[in-house]
């Protein structure tokens, strides 16, 4: 998984480095909820997957407009948005 910021990697991580895997995830999701079909769960960010983990001065400060976020996985796709 890759992260772009404005063409410039700024986080990469591999999904088999996650803490919790998603069986862990779902057992506590639905803990005290009945979970359906459909239902999205999210596993957070990749290790140092955010700019408050990285830190703005080293990834050319805090989203602006213009900036373009492009979120890599592979065989998957990318997923790119422009900050407006």
């Amino acid at each position: 998984m890759l992260a772009r910021k404005s063409g410039r990697e700024i986080s990469r991580g591999n999904f088999k480095d996650l803490y919790y895997d998603f069986t862990n995830m779902i057992e506590r999701a639905s803990r005290d909820v009945t979970l359906f079909r459909g239902d999205l769960i999210g596993s957070g960010t990749v290790g140092t997957g955010c700019i408050l983990e990285l830190g703005p001065e080293k990834t050319d400060g805090w989203l602006k407009r213009s900036d373009v976020m492009e979120l890599e996985i592979e065989r998957l796709g990318t997923l790119t948005t422009k900050i407006v």
